[in-house]
């Protein structure tokens, strides 16, 4: 389909895949007309972690008000709307539910294509909210609770996967290592301020590499010899200095993500390299890319933390360029909980 490159394209997004309910309004894939996002952080604080039940009855409360509130903000009807954009995995399947319903009540009574958007695309598509001259190919980091993957961003939609973890993954270990060390959820901002405070040298925590698999991460050992440390620090009654444990596991991690990405940079001749997901908003890692990327002249992308967190907007880019290929959804789309990058 030809478009008219006169009309502007307004894709109302839809994100509901953990523990935040979000709409957005998304003018010619790159300018953010609003952006609205519920949080649960504070509900789910009390339990330690995200409750999959509670956050779905959540989303079922607020998706109609987000929805609203986005279409207020921006200043548009539904009428005005040109497509509905909804993540539809990977995630919590009854999170994901609500949206991907609610994206297709409103899509069927509006009459306006539906377009089902993949959670990590929308993640990496945030970065061209604020780098409007930000065009593929570049390579990217993803690092979220649930994901760390390395991908070469070929095209618009178009991804080749480099490199991902084993097993945990690092927004994963910063929880588990938070909690550890009684910070509570959730555990990446918490550590990120605590090691602020802490020598990043104190403890030597093990880097993994993977053998087979240069660019593929592990954080599982790591997680386990933080936990070990504190195990033996206290059989031997020795205080345990928080700040130092906090600081010198997040350098563990930082010096792996950093360097299994700027390998990948310079293997496959790269000038542009992102990160993306929550963990991109860590200030740690970003310093850390910002220096190594000045050195060897890398032009880095970042989006601010707003868009790093998962929210509605980055899935509104996403779905922009997915419109403008032709992507059309069904009333059958369904939610994908283990939605793996590149499929469909």
């Amino acid at each position: 389909m030809k478009m008219d490159k006169t009309e502007d394209v307004l894709i109302l997004a839809i994100e509901s895949s953990c523990d935040e309910t979000a709409a957005a309004v998304v003018k010619n894939g790159r300018e953010v007309l609003s952006n609205v996002i519920s949080s649960q952080i504070a509900l789910h604080t009390l339990y330690g972690g995200v409750v999959p039940e509670i956050a779905s009855r959540k989303h079922i409360e607020k998706i109609n008000q987000v929805v609203e509130e986005a279409l207020q903000e921006a200043g548009v009807t539904l009428q005005d709307i040109t497509a509905i954009a909804v993540t539809y995995g990977p995630g919590l399947v009854g999170a994901l539910l609500v949206g991907v319903s609610a994206a297709k009540a409103i899509s069927f009574a509006a009459n306006k294509p539906l377009i089902g958007v993949h959670h990590i695309e929308g993640h990496i598509s945030a970065n061209y909210i604020e780098n409007k001259e930000l065009e593929p190919p570049f390579a990217c980091l993803v690092v979220s609770g649930g994901h760390t993957h390395l991908v070469v961003v070929k095209d618009y939609g178009e991804y080749e996967i480099l490199g991902k973890t084993r097993d945990d993954a690092a927004g994963e270990a910063f929880d588990k290592v938070a909690r550890a060390i009684g910070l509570g959820y959730p555990g990446g901002p918490k550590i990120d301020k605590i090691s602020k405070e802490g020598n990043p040298d104190a403890i030597s925590f093990p880097r993994a590499k993977v053998a087979d698999a240069v660019y593929d991460f592990s954080f599982s050992g790591l997680k386990s010899a933080v936990l070990n440390y504190l195990n033996s620090c206290e059989m031997k009654g020795i205080e345990v200095n928080r700040a130092d444990v906090a600081a010198s596991f997040q350098k563990a991690v930082i010096d792996v993500l950093v360097e299994h990405a700027l390998a990948a940079v310079k293997e496959y001749g790269f000038h542009k390299f992102a990160i993306a997901g929550g963990v991109a908003s860590n200030s740690g890692l970003r310093e850390a890319f910002e220096k190594e990327c000045a050195k060897r002249n890398i032009e880095f992308y970042h989006p601010s933390p707003i868009f790093c967190t998962d929210n509605a907007a980055m899935i509104g880019v996403a779905g922009y360029y997915e419109y403008l290929k032709g992507t059309r959804s069904g009333y059958d789309l369904n939610a994908i909980p283990n939605l793996k990058l590149g499929e469909r």
